[in-house]
């Protein structure tokens, strides 16, 4: 198999997840573009050949191996393969759906991409106007494509979900099902090897798992070349603050990399209420553990929902003291009406900014706001992906503190 033009490797866009998988597709073609001419250069000073001469070579090559050779004459100048494979997604009168693979993917390394939260209209075959999908219709969507290409006879089936599906149904405290683990399970009994996705509600969830694997990436390097902007690392007023207990992990990472104090806000909730929008939560009390009066305040989330807890944080960090206040999220869902409700909030001066990954779609309304700042994660998920298909480790791209040290210590 060549590094240079890897062959086997397919990927599969998901209805609404085009966006997202168009921008994967492009640092895939950017990066084996900038792989072949690092290698073609190298190449022509080692067998003294001009680089034309190396570009017949790598031709000539990749027709022998060819199960067709092309009509069309060579192309004077290196062109990253087209990898992405083509699916008809059809939604039928009753409900039911249907995907169809549209070329050959028998011996394919394919990567399935679907964006699980797309809240915005998309088009299906069968669908006269753009409709709005439900989490349970990218399910069976994502379901049949799975099946669809195992038939076609796919070599391995890789899930590329930068938000995992119910993924806070991880633990029961009554009679309901651990639907996180059942998702995953599911997907393991179809023949799925990976799953690919981005800072997942709870680890715990791997735990269920036989064979097949998953790799959580994060997006903490790319937060921080956003925040780098916003803020001088070396401030001694800067302090990073955990929203809650659940994310002291998360941002105990950030606060050793900034080596800046941690603080956490501790939270009492009602657990028999379900928050709806941001102005009904079911916390009862917030404490703070820690000092940020007169503080910039840093804290970072797996996932905005409607808001309502974030922002309660949000208000009683500024009533202590709090001068500005800036979140990294990695999943902002924005559900309901909560852009409205953190604009209103922003014009409170409640916060600075928000900054959000791209890995959750959205038009852009969001992307206009002055409070919201997008980092996009698709580079990242790219080179995973590169990565897997030619079976290279992953460990300098899974856990990035080395990354991470050389932006903020120079190291």
């Amino acid at each position: 198999m060549s590094i240079v033009k890897p062959n086997k490797l397919g990927v599969i866009a998901g209805p609404g997840a085009e966006p997202f998988t168009a921008k994967i597709l492009k640092h895939l073609r950017q990066l084996y573009t900038k792989r072949y001419k690092k290698l073609s250069s190298a190449l022509a000073k080692r067998h003294d050949m001009t680089e034309e001469e190396i570009l017949k070579f790598v031709t000539l090559i990749e027709d022998v191996n060819n199960r067709k050779i092309p009509h069309y004459k060579p192309s004077k100048v290196y062109h990253a393969p087209n990898f992405e494979i083509p699916v008809k997604f059809t939604q039928f009168a009753n409900g039911e759906v249907k995907a169809e693979i549209l070329q050959s993917v028998r011996g394919l390394r394919i990567f399935i991409v679907f964006d699980m939260a797309n809240q915005y209209p998309v088009s299906v075959y069968g669908s006269k106007e753009p409709s709005v999908l439900s989490v349970n219709d990218y399910l069976m969507f994502l379901f049949t494509t799975i099946s669809a290409v195992k038939v076609a006879g796919a070599e391995s089936v890789h899930l590329v979900l930068p938000s995992y599906p119910y993924a806070r149904q991880h633990k029961k405290s009554g009679r309901e099902g651990l639907t996180a683990s059942w998702f995953g399970r599911t997907c393991e009994f179809m023949g799925v090897d990976r799953i690919i996705t981005l800072d997942i509600h709870s680890q715990e969830i791997e735990n269920s798992f036989s064979d097949l694997r998953l790799e959580n990436l994060h997006a903490s390097y790319q937060v921080l070349l956003q925040l780098r902007r916003l803020v001088n690392f070396d401030d001694q007023n800067l302090v990073v603050v955990s929203p809650d207990t659940g994310a002291v992990s998360r941002n105990k990472f950030y606060a050793e990399a900034l080596h800046k104090p941690l603080a956490i806000l501790y939270k009492e909730r009602d657990y028999s209420k379900v928050s709806t929008n941001a102005k009904n939560s079911n916390i009862k009390s917030i404490r703070l553990l820690g000092d940020v009066t007169g503080k910039t305040v840093f804290m970072a989330d797996d996932m905005i929902g409607t808001g309502g807890t974030l922002l309660s944080a949000m208000r009683e960090l500024k009533a202590l003291g709090a001068k500005r206040i800036i979140c990294a999220i990695s999943l902002p869902f924005f559900n309901g009406d909560a852009i409205d409700t953190f604009n209103k909030a922003y014009e409170d001066g409640d916060f600075f900014r928000i900054i959000g990954t791209n890995a959750v779609y959205h038009d852009e309304r969001l992307a206009q706001k002055p409070w919201f700042i997008y980092t996009d994660v698709t580079d990242l998920f790219a080179r995973i992906i590169s990565r897997l298909h030619h079976g290279r480790t992953l460990s300098p791209l899974l856990d990035n503190r080395q990354f991470i040290n050389k932006l903020i210590d120079g190291k």
